[in-house]
């Protein structure tokens, strides 16, 4: 009987820029050849919804998840005089790629991984090897009206911020994982049972909303990130949950107006593709791993 090979997984933290970030990174049986994936996580969630997929596929390729600040494991950032932000989002993993001495990775995107990625990918498009988008956005297309909705508030609005508090309980929590799912049974119930245990933790409410409140800035640069992707056309595997309620499937077929090339599968899912369908997703990233990664010296040729 063959016993398929589990991925050694350590937990760490690194200090960025005063922060405690925490990560997951796999032990791949071939350290100095496993092609890198860098996996950022969505919203409300953190880097343990990546657990089952560095199970899968960590003992042959390094995959690092880290928690963003105010996430999972990771230090809630202190309140400042200006609000949280996308951008400090950004600042914070750049910082942990440097500090991890990345030099080259394949970028796994999903939801808030999306504005988070694409912003680093357009500061070092040379780190960039390839791009894994699941239920990512960067498209008008692909927002749903209530993402649309909530993109429109703004501080100060209306039972704006009443709004957003309704998004961080647990109905809410519970409903982004099921919503759209094509089989309930299959998704755990740990995943929104531990992302609300995080979002109901001291000091953790305040830069959600902020963030939330942030998002439209995302938006004012899908056009900058678009002209990315059609500049520097990444080898790109787009695996998308249809039924996703807030980044509905046409927001996975506009990325091949950028990336004519990219392969697309679409899943009889909703926004946590993961949850129901590893299975399916994770033989199509050791794929495309396998058939697109190039190490930093091949990928940018010998030096003269």
């Amino acid at each position: 009987m063959t016993v398929p090979v589990v991925a050694r997984t350590l937990h760490r933290h690194i200090e960025v820029d005063g922060l405690q970030i925490f990560y997951r990174e796999s032990v791949p049986e071939n350290p100095d050849e496993a092609p890198v994936m860098l996996l950022l996580h969505g919203f409300p969630s953190a880097s343990h919804q990546f657990r089952r997929l560095i199970d899968a596929l960590g003992s042959r390729y390094r995959l690092i998840a880290p928690d963003y600040p105010g996430f999972g494991h990771s230090d809630t950032p202190e309140p400042v005089g200006s609000p949280y932000s996308f951008d400090r989002l950004a600042d914070i993993v750049d910082g942990f790629v440097e500090k991890l001495g990345l030099a080259r990775f394949v970028m796994y995107v999903f939801d808030y991984g999306a504005p988070v990625g694409f912003r680093l990918a357009t500061r070092h498009p040379e780190q960039i090897a390839g791009l894994v988008i699941q239920n990512g956005n960067a498209y008008t297309e692909g927002l749903s009206d209530a993402a649309r909705g909530f993109i429109a508030l703004r501080p100060g609005g209306q039972d704006a911020e009443q709004t957003i508090r309704g998004l961080l309980t647990l109905p809410a929590t519970r409903g982004q994982y099921e919503g759209g799912a094509g089989d309930p049974r299959l998704i755990a119930p740990d995943g929104w049972t531990l992302d609300q245990h995080f979002l109901d933790q001291p000091g953790r409410t305040q830069p959600q909303i902020d963030l939330l409140f942030d998002y439209h800035t995302n938006v004012e640069r899908y056009p900058e990130w678009q002209a990315w992707l059609r500049e520097h056309t990444p080898p790109t595997l787009i695996t998308w949950g249809r039924d996703d309620m807030f980044f509905p499937e046409p927001g996975a077929h506009a990325y091949l107006r950028d990336l004519p090339d990219a392969e697309l599968h679409i899943f009889n899912t909703g926004h946590f593709a993961l949850e129901e369908c590893l299975p399916d997703i994770a033989p199509l990233i050791a794929d495309f791993l396998d058939r697109t990664w190039k190490p930093a010296t091949e990928a940018t040729g010998p030096a003269h």
